[in-house]
C-alpha cells in the first residue's frame, strides 16, 4: 500500500521544516541543500516539478521555478538539538532519501524528534562541562593543581552559562562573562598560592566548550563552497564570540595579574613533548594517562551535548583515533600539517560510520573532535595575549583544518561513487533500530 503524496504547498512546508531540523542539528547549509534536493526529487510529482532551496543559518526557503505559488519560508527557533536527536534526524533523512519513509509521515516524526526527552539536562550539562574542563587540562598535561582547579571552575562556569543562556539578553554576553569569571578565579588562586605563570589550559579549559572553533571552521568551509551569505554571517558571529571571550580573558588577567606560561601546550602535538622535574601538585600527569583523559573528555561531551550511551562510546573511539593521529604525525610534520591530516582522516571516518549505520550522523562523530584540534583556543590566546607568533599560527591552523576537511570530503565522495557503482548490489538494507 502506497501513501498518497501531500499537496505541493504542504510538501514545500515539510521540506522547509526538514531543512530547519537539519540546521538545528548543526549540519552545514551545503549538506542541508544536498539532502533537501535529494528528498525533493523523490517527492516531486513529475520530473518537471523541480524545487529550489535557499538556505540561511535559521531559515529555509522553498520555491518552484515557473510556478505561480509564492516562495515557502520556514524559520527555525535557533535551538540546537542534542546529539541523540541529531542521530534520529539523520535516520529520518536517510529514510526519506531512500523512499523507506513517506514524506507525509515526516511532520509527525520531526515533532517526535524535537520532543525527545532528556533526563535532567541542566545537571548533565553542568557535569559535562566540569568533566570536559578537567579532561582538557589533563590531556594537555597541566600540573595536577591546574587539573583540579579546572574541574572546579568548569563546574561553576557551566552552571553560570546555563543560567545566562535562559535569558536572551544575558546569552549575548555569556562568552565574555564566562571567560572573565574563569580567568578571575584562576588568576586569584594562582596569585594566592604564588604559582607564577599558569598553563594555557588552566585558563582555557573551563571555557573551551564556548570557543567557536568548529563554527569558524565550518564558516570557512561554507565560504569555499560558495555559500557566501551563510558562511560570512557565521564567520562574523564566530569572530565576535571569540573577541568577547578574548576580552573576558584579557580583563580578568589584567585585574589579577595572571600570566600565561608561553611554554605550555596549545596543541596536542606540543603536549606530548612537555616534561618537568617538579613533584607533588606541580608535577605533570604521565604521558600514558592522556588516553584516560580522552575517555573522560568523550564522556563529558556526551553529557554536555546529550549523546546517550551508544553515541558516547562512538565518541570515545573517534576521539581516541584523532588523538592517535595527532600524536603520531605532529613530531614528524609539525602541528599545523598534522591537524590537516587528522581532519582529513576524521572526516572520511565520520562518513564511513554514517554509511555503515545511519544512527551515527557525520556531525555527531566529527564535531566533538574539534576540541582536540582546538583551533579556537589558539585564536583566543592570540587575541587575549597579543602574542605575535600565536596570531600567525591561528589562521594557519584554520586553513589547515579547512584544507584537510576538503580533502577528506573529496576522498569520501570518491569512495561513495565507487561503492554505489561497484558494491551497491551487495549492500544490505540498513537497520532502522533505535539508539
Amino acid at each position: 500500500m502506497t501513501d498518497a503524496a501531500p499537496p505541493a504547498a504542504e510538501t514545500d512546508v515539510i521540506l522547509g521544516d526538514l531543512g530547519v531540523l537539519l540546521l538545528e542539528c548543526g549540519v552545514s547549509v551545503t549538506d542541508v541543500r544536498g539532502s533537501l534536493e535529494q528528498v525533493g526529487r523523490r517527492a516531486a510529482s513529475t520530473p518537471q516539478a523541480s524545487l529550489e532551496f535557499a538556505i540561511l543559518p535559521e531559515m529555509v526557503m522553498v520555491s518552484r521555478p515557473g510556478a505561480s505559488s509564492a516562495t515557502t519560508t520556514v524559520i527555525g527557533k535557533g535551538e540546537a538539538l542534542t546529539f541523540r536527536q541529531s542521530a534520529k534526524a539523520s535516520r529520518l533523512v536517510h529514510g526519506l532519501e531512500s523512499g523507506a519513509v513517506p514524506l507525509a509521515e515526516a511532520p509527525a516524526r520531526m515533532a517526535a524528534i524535537r520532543a525527545t526527552p532528556r533526563h535532567r539536562p541542566a545537571l548533565q550539562s553542568v557535569i559535562g562541562c566540569g568533566l570536559l574542563s578537567l579532561s582538557l587540562a589533563w590531556l594537555f598535561r597541566c600540573p595536577w593543581w591546574a587539573i583540579v582547579l579546572a574541574l572546579l571552575v568548569g563546574l561553576l562556569v557551566g552552571g553560570l552559562t546555563m543560567l545566562m543562556m535562559r535569558v536572551r539578553a544575558a546569552a549575548a554576553v555569556a562568552p565574555f562573562v564566562s571567560a572573565f569569571v574563569s580567568t578571575i578565579l584562576v588568576g586569584t588562586v594562582a596569585g594566592w598560592l604564588d604559582l607564577g605563570p599558569v598553563p594555557l589550559f588552566a585558563v582555557c579549559a573551563p571555557v573551551a566548550i564556548l570557543v567557536p572553533g568548529a563554527l569558524i571552521t565550518n564558516a570557512l568551509l561554507e565560504l569555499t563552497s560558495t555559500d557566501i551569505v551563510t558562511g560570512a554571517s557565521r564567520l562574523m558571529y564566530g569572530l565576535i564570540m571569540l573577541a568577547f571571550m578574548a576580552a573576558g580573558v584579557y580583563s580578568g588577567a589584567l585585574l589579577t595579574g595572571l600570566r600565561v606560561d608561553s611554554a605550555s601546550a596549545a596543541l596536542v602535538g606540543e603536549a606530548v613533548q612537555l616534561s618537568t622535574d617538579r613533584g607533588g601538585w606541580e608535577a605533570l600527569p604521565p604521558l600514558w594517562s592522556a588516553w584516560l583523559a580522552v575517555i573522560v573528555l568523550a564522556i563529558g561531551i556526551g553529557l554536555a551535548f546529550g549523546s546517550g550511551f551508544r553515541l558516547t562510546v562512538v565518541c570515545v573511539v573517534v576521539m581516541a583515533g584523532t588523538y592517535a593521529v595527532l600524536a603520531l604525525f605532529s613530531p614528524v610534520v609539525g602541528s599545523v600539517v598534522a591537524t590537516g591530516i587528522a581532519a582529513a582522516v576524521l572526516f572520511v571516518a565520520a562518513r564511513v560510520l554514517e554509511r555503515l549505520t545511519i544512527a551515527i550522523p557525520a556531525t555527531v562523530s566529527f564535531q566533538p573532535a574539534f576540541l582536540l584540534l582546538v583551533p579556537g583556543t589558539v585564536g583566543l590566546v592570540s587575541l587575549a595575549s597579543f602574542d605575535a607568533q600565536a596570531l600567525v599560527s591561528a589562521p594557519m591552523m584554520f586553513l589547515s583544518l579547512c584544507i584537510g576537511t576538503k580533502v577528506g570530503a573529496l576522498l569520501a565522495d570518491l569512495a561513495r561513487i565507487t561503492r554505489s557503482t561497484v558494491f551497491l548490489r551487495w549492500a544490505k538494507p540498513a537497520r532502522m533500530g533505535e539508539l
